[in-house]
């Protein structure tokens, strides 16, 4: 491997190796090949990057970067993957693989990490119990407060759609001891933050928890015991920026639908969403956003971006993987960094 040193080197942890990540990576660098300020460093095992990039090949799959043409920190790995197939040695390299790239843009060797999806199974099976890369990344850095944020920008439109969540991998159960008022003033600070990178004077919309948004505590008393509190104080905190919310969930995004089409007639062209839960926010942002949305994490000390959909065990080794969200996760890495 030729010698790290680029200050715009982009680190891609290659992700679980028995799903689509190798995939979907050498497609992405494929459509991203006339882009010569971005170079690429591929973390992961050079024998399987290149395993996988030959049964491609041999499939009649042409739109995808040969292997070879790009810097790879090469981490050998132990066993045979098969396409589709969650185990034990697939969970510990990528595991493995993840954590060698974050200590690449830790040590100022990249400018950003992009990591492609891996799966949680083989990582339990491995002995690796978090529920998700984004927990391992908080781990690694020694960071406290860490949040997942969806980002998209419009075809139709330019307008760029963006959703945070104020609670991710956690069970349904759980989500009321884990939502607080510090929790959400926390978010809220994170969210403007990085919608303030794209509009000096952003419009922020919350989606409430219960259905109706309580419907004045008909339907749950959340948002008039501490919802709309918090969110008073956090705007008496903030004046400046204009909130709107508690919406009820089930209409919230309507709003980033329309604007995702160019409807010029939204009224409020929100900058951001406050999601209360994981799929309270990810619903929305995969049907409005599937090919297109891209991971961001906040809180961590460099950029990390990822493709927001799973290892497509079911399509994997197929050759048929959609690249979109990869290669925007890369163009974002780069933008944001």
């Amino acid at each position: 491997m030729n010698k790290i040193q680029s200050s715009n080197n982009i680190a891609i942890a290659i992700g679980d190796p028995s799903g689509i990540g190798i995939e979907v990576t050498l497609k992405s660098l494929f459509h991203l090949k006339n882009n010569k300020k971005i170079d690429i460093i591929l973390v992961g095992c050079k024998k399987t990057i290149n395993k996988i990039y030959m049964d491609l090949k041999k499939k009649g799959i042409n739109k995808l970067e040969d292997p070879s043409q790009y810097k790879i920190l090469d981490i050998p790995c132990e066993g045979e993957f098969v396409p589709g197939k969650t185990s034990l040695e697939a969970g510990k390299a990528s595991f493995n693989w993840l954590t060698h790239a974050s200590n690449l843009v830790l040590n100022k060797k990249a400018k950003a990490l992009v990591t492609a999806p891996i799966t949680k199974f083989s990582w339990h099976q491995a002995g690796h119990f978090y529920p998700g890369q984004t927990e391992r990344l908080a781990e690694i850095t020694n960071s406290k407060e860490v949040s997942m944020l969806f980002t998209a920008i419009s075809p139709k439109s330019t307008w760029r759609f963006n959703t945070l969540l104020a609670t991710t991998h956690i069970p349904l159960s759980k989500i009321n001891k884990e939502l607080s008022k510090e929790l959400i003033i926390k978010k809220m600070d994170m969210l403007l933050t990085f919608c303030k990178k794209f509009n000096n004077k952003p419009k922020i919309a919350i989606a409430g928890l219960n259905p109706h948004s309580g419907e004045n505590g008909q339907l749950g008393k959340e948002e008039i015991e501490w919802l709309i509190p918090t969110l008073k104080q956090w705007k008496k905190n903030n004046p400046l920026v204009e909130i709107f919310g508690p919406i009820p969930p089930d209409t919230c995004w309507i709003s980033a639908s329309k604007a995702w089409d160019g409807d010029k007639s939204v009224p409020n062209k929100y900058d951001g969403y406050l999601a209360l839960y994981h799929d309270q926010g990810l619903i929305p942002v995969k049907l409005i956003a599937f090919d297109l949305a891209v991971n961001t994490t906040l809180g961590l000390p460099f950029v990390r971006t990822s493709p927001d959909h799973g290892t497509g065990l079911d399509i994997a080794g197929q050759g048929i993987a959609r690249p979109e969200s990869m290669i925007e996760a890369i163009k974002a890495a780069w933008e944001l960094s």
